[in-house]
């Protein structure tokens, strides 16, 4: 069994989610404590008792779903289990460096928080949407961008997120991603999804939120890979050559190139995938990837399906 990790990234948060795994677990109501501590937001509290509204504030979300998938890897490590190599969906990147120990819990829940409020605080004025075009090919979700913007100069929408065979999300101002929305359906695109998110992510409307966390980036301390790592930017893994702080900054404005990542999983021959936290958007990508093997998608989002996960790993091994 060769094992490894999906992070979920922003757009995958629900009211609620891990509340049955928080009053189960000490390990992760500690986890909640520790992120409380550092950072003066009770993650617990927007998630078990806020409102859908305060909930998807990016400056919540990203936190909330980080302490989430943080809390299930304590658990996952108590019983031994461990993954090859992970990879996360933007936001899910930072879990998977975290669970790596290329970064440190206390340094990655900090730039979280600030990558969360810069992203919240730092869109340009304008109404901006997100939204997933399902089975349309990329040279095609190219061709209804150039479309949408070519019919007003007001209009700006580009593709952002390459998640899997036949799923790429667009990314720009309302009435741009709208009508890309009508030209993807006339062309044959079988559906389109907005998203639950709140900003022009993944483009260059982002770049005075990416310089800000640059800075914030610099004094991060780096330290050596426990397991592989897998970037959003190209689908290689990480060395210790690269230059992260340049690499987490650009994160903000640069293509998502998830479907690049899952496919460096599958040639390095990982049969098992577990997604740890809310939602299971990523194992829906897995699916819809081309491999000759047979492979195993296991979800981690509940008390049931972790001890489900967990049973199955170590009835492997």
């Amino acid at each position: 069994m060769k094992i490894g990790y999906l992070f979920p990234g922003q757009g995958s948060q629900a009211l609620g989610m891990g509340k049955d795994l928080y009053e189960k677990y000490d390990v992760v109501k500690d986890t909640y404590k520790r992120v409380k501590e550092l950072t003066g937001i009770d993650v617990a509290k927007i998630t078990f008792e806020g409102s859908e509204d305060e909930l998807n504030k990016t400056q919540n979300t990203q936190l909330a779903i980080l302490t989430m998938s943080l809390a299930i890897l304590k658990i996952l490590e108590s019983n031994g289990i461990e993954a090859e190599v992970s990879s996360g969906l933007s936001l899910g990147e930072y879990s998977a460096l975290i669970n790596s120990k290329a970064i440190s819990f206390e340094d990655g829940v900090k730039i979280v928080q600030k990558r969360g409020e810069y992203m919240q605080n730092l869109v340009p004025e304008g109404e901006w949407l997100m939204a997933a075009i399902l089975g349309m090919e990329e040279e095609k979700v190219q061709e209804v961008c150039k479309k949408a913007c070519e019919e007003s100069k007001e209009n700006f929408v580009v593709p952002v997120n390459f998640n899997c065979l036949g799923q790429i999300v667009i990314s720009g101002n309302k009435d741009g991603v709208e009508l890309a929305e009508k030209y993807a359906k006339e062309l044959g695109a079988k559906k389109v999804r907005i998203l639950k998110t709140s900003g022009p992510f993944h483009t260059k409307k982002l770049i005075e939120a990416s310089n800000k966390l640059r800075e914030e980036l610099k004094p991060l301390k780096i330290n050596g890979f426990d397991s592989k790592v897998i970037k959003n930017l190209d689908g290689t893994l990480y060395t210790l050559k690269d230059d992260i702080e340049d690499i987490l900054a650009k994160h903000i404005i640069s293509p998502v190139r998830f479907s690049n990542c899952l496919k460096t999983m599958l040639d390095m021959g990982i049969d098992t995938f577990v997604e740890i936290g809310p939602g299971k958007s990523l194992s829906g990508f897995v699916k819809r990837m081309d491999s000759e093997n047979t492979i195993t998608i296991l979800n981690i989002n509940s008390v049931e399906t972790l001890e489900s996960t967990i049973d199955y790993i170590k009835s492997q091994n």
